[in-house]
């Protein structure tokens, strides 16, 4: 399922930012079809690396990994240092990078349906679900929680069939800070980033 997740997220990295008027709900949709057309096309980039430097070039303009690292590190991120808090960032960051990449090279025919957004009384949040459909399976919810931004709406969280991927990773970063400290968060995510990093060469 979170490997879905990953897959999905990936979806929504194909085109820059519009401006802030674009509610959530028409950016998420313009650029998850866009994707998937692209995914479509005669030709279109299905190497890993590829993959990869489509996502780098893509992906930072519509997630807020700042704010999605300090939720998936919990309360260690409130002792952390501002040099760790930067450290856990660029390796969380690496590490989805890393995970979309992979998962857009497994794409095999999947199609979207969008409901409509869900806004806080403030304004200033907003849930946006689509329902992935894949030929043999069961259809399965996505959630967007985003937030509004000096930059725009951004992401920081999304939910598969009510499975968050901060909460998911959130588990496993308590208990490394608990064994080994923000010192051994951030080695871990490094150890992993380069053990992936050697999976693509």
């Amino acid at each position: 399922m979170m490997r879905m997740a990953v897959w999905f997220l990936a979806a929504f990295l194909a085109l820059p930012a519009m401006a802030q008027s674009e509610s959530p709900g028409k950016l998420i949709e313009r650029v998850s079809l866009d994707m998937l057309k692209t995914l479509q096309t005669e030709g279109a980039p299905k190497g890993k690396k590829d993959i990869m430097a489509l996502v780098e070039q893509k992906v930072l303009p519509h997630f807020d990994f700042a704010r999605m690292t300090a939720l998936a590190t919990g309360v260690g991120w409130r002792s952390a240092t501002p040099s760790q808090q930067s450290l856990l960032v660029e390796q969380f960051r690496t590490l989805l990078v890393r995970t979309y990449s992979t998962a857009l090279t497994r794409y095999t025919n999947q199609t979207l349906d969008f409901q409509p957004e869900r806004k806080s009384d403030d304004g200033s949040k907003a849930l946006v679900r689509s329902l992935l459909k894949q030929p043999g399976a069961p259809v399965l919810t996505i959630d967007y929680k985003m937030a509004t931004t000096p930059g725009g709406w951004k992401i920081y969280d999304v939910a598969i069939d009510g499975v968050s991927l901060v909460t998911t990773y959130r588990d496993s970063f308590a208990e490394q800070v608990r064994t080994g400290g923000i010192d051994g968060l951030v080695k871990m995510l490094t150890d992993k980033n380069t053990q992936l990093a050697t999976q693509d060469t």
